[in-house]
């Protein structure tokens, strides 16, 4: 090949080289970036009163004298709003009773004219008892007029009430005077400053969908609410919630950190995740028990003492096929053979998924560790022996030392790998709620876990709109729980590579 030929060539495979790696640090930067804005709003966002109520009352955290007093604030601000709501239901009422009283009378003077009727008849005087049964029907008619207009007037001005009334309390929490819901999510209202204003918005506006269009999908349409109650009590009430939102919920800016250690509450409408890091970290932790000892051990037999053959090519094969199996064949497997063959556990258990998270990445430990030893330096190997080493010994003490940063890369991917996967703990570790478990609880009990949480609140939770913030913090931390595990095992195999070259 000619010279200029080459170094066109090699300039080429140069400059392919540093795109690839430009387009994967773009690829990367676009898939990190929403992760990170996103998940650290579970960490850092503006909580509203609800919040620091929430934080006082079912964590126990906080000054209660400062928010006592902020909260006395809150209620006086609230209250006009609360006072505008009882006049136009008494103003309601009130009409309704006015009315009924008019129909009741009206339905008294109809009985009195047909029995006066009757009483004519009988005298004989027929023309004056049918200008009485006239007046009669009239009367009647008149009242079931008076009753049609008690059931406009309910359906104009209480079912819309209603509505406002349920987004009310969806915004502040329960009433005045009104008993304690049942639902620790029903007890408060909006923690959260721009949950608060998606809320106001549903105070303020009605949602109609237009579909007159045969051809098109159906349009939104927003009505403010205020038209429903034009020249009534509640006029003044939507611009009055508009203009004073900051003062009824006192949004401040705030750190949450306790994301990560507090338990959650009410399916994770409220408190933290720390139930599902915890369980994460119990089940790769419990993979690498399992999985580093198997692989490297099967790696040195494999390399030092197992003998070419048709046999040992096809245990390759298997662990190279091994290796693309998709998860949830060895998620399938972990329950069929670790709980309903062998019964590791009586049901779902972190020691039953841990082993199937260990067969999933023992492949992948196997292959890297088998080529670290092979790229030892046979010179190494031959020195040993010929100082009188055993073979045991000598891999022990020379092989491995040498191979050993190239372990800890496959370690490392296999690390990442385990904390990520979902599938293979679906039917064999993960809950969708539960508490912190003790260390031996890990033999026999199920553990929530990030990957399996992740999945289930963004697809399953009847909430799921009201806890977007827990979905991407859930995310960011199994993407930093990931980075620093890898982190710490790319420094440890630094620093051993650096001991092995003195």
């Amino acid at each position: 090949m000619r010279l200029e030929t080459r170094k066109l060539l090699d300039k080429a495979f140069s400059g392919l080289g540093l795109i690839s790696i430009a387009v994967m640090a773009i690829a990367l930067l676009l898939i990190l970036t929403p992760i990170v804005w996103r998940g650290s709003k579970a960490f850092v966002f503006k909580g509203t009163i609800e919040h620091r109520r929430v934080m006082l009352e079912q964590f126990h955290r906080g000054n209660a004298e400062k928010f006592n007093k902020d909260y006395a604030e809150v209620v006086a601000a609230r209250a006009p709003i609360y006072d505008m709501l009882t006049d136009f239901e008494a103003g309601t009422e009130q009409r309704v009773s006015s009315i009924e009283t008019e129909m009741d009378a009206k339905k008294e003077r109809a009985k009195e004219l047909k029995a006066e009727a009757r009483v004519l008849k009988r005298e004989g005087q027929t023309e004056e008892a049918e200008k009485l049964e006239a007046e009669e029907d009239r009367l009647k008619d008149e009242a079931k007029a008076l009753k049609t207009q008690i059931s406009e007037l309910k359906e104009s001005r209480t079912e819309p009430l209603e509505s406002v009334i349920d987004a009310l309390q969806e915004l502040f929490g329960p009433m005045p005077g009104q008993r304690t819901p049942v639902l620790l999510r029903q007890q408060y209202g909006q923690t959260r400053w721009d949950r608060t204003l998606v809320k106001l918005h549903e105070v303020l506006y009605t949602e109609e969908w237009d579909y007159s269009n045969a051809d098109a999908m159906g349009i939104l349409i927003e009505k403010p609410r205020i038209d429903q109650f034009i020249g009534t009590e509640m006029e003044s009430f939507f611009p009055y919630l508009e203009e004073n939102i900051s003062e009824m919920m006192q949004p401040r800016r705030t750190f949450y950190w306790q994301f990560i250690t507090d338990k959650s509450k009410d399916s994770h409408i409220f408190g933290g995740i720390w139930p599902e890091v915890l369980g994460t970290i119990y089940l790769t932790i419990g993979a690498m028990i399992f999985a580093i000892p198997m692989g490297v051990i099967a790696a040195i037999y494999l390399c030092e003492y197992a003998k070419e053959g048709r046999i040992i090519s096809f245990i390759r094969i298997c662990i190279s096929t091994l290796a693309g199996v998709p998860s949830i064949v060895f998620g399938l497997f972990g329950l069929a053979f670790f709980l309903n063959t062998i019964q590791v556990s009586d049901s779902k258990s972190v020691l039953a998924g841990s082993l199937t998270l260990s067969l999933l990445i023992l492949p992948t430990i196997i292959r890297s560790s088998e080529e670290a030893i092979l790229a030892v330096p046979r010179a190494y190997k031959e020195a040993s022996l010929g100082l009188g080493a055993s073979r045991w010994h000598t891999v022990l003490t020379v092989i491995l030392p040498a191979a050993l940063p190239g372990i800890l890369t496959g370690i490392v991917i296999s690390m990442g790998r385990a904390a990520g996967e979902t599938a293979p703990i679906i039917f064999t570790a993960a809950v969708s709620v539960g508490a912190p478990l003790k260390l031996w609880q890990t033999l026999s009990q199920p553990t929530p876990a990030l990957p399996w949480n992740i999945y289930n609140l963004c697809t399953e939770h009847e909430a799921v709109d009201e806890i977007r913030h827990v979905q991407y913090g859930m995310v960011f931390t199994l993407v930093a729980i990931v980075l620093l595990l890898n982190l710490g095992a790319i420094l440890m195999r630094a620093r051993i590579s650096k001991k092995l070259r003195g």
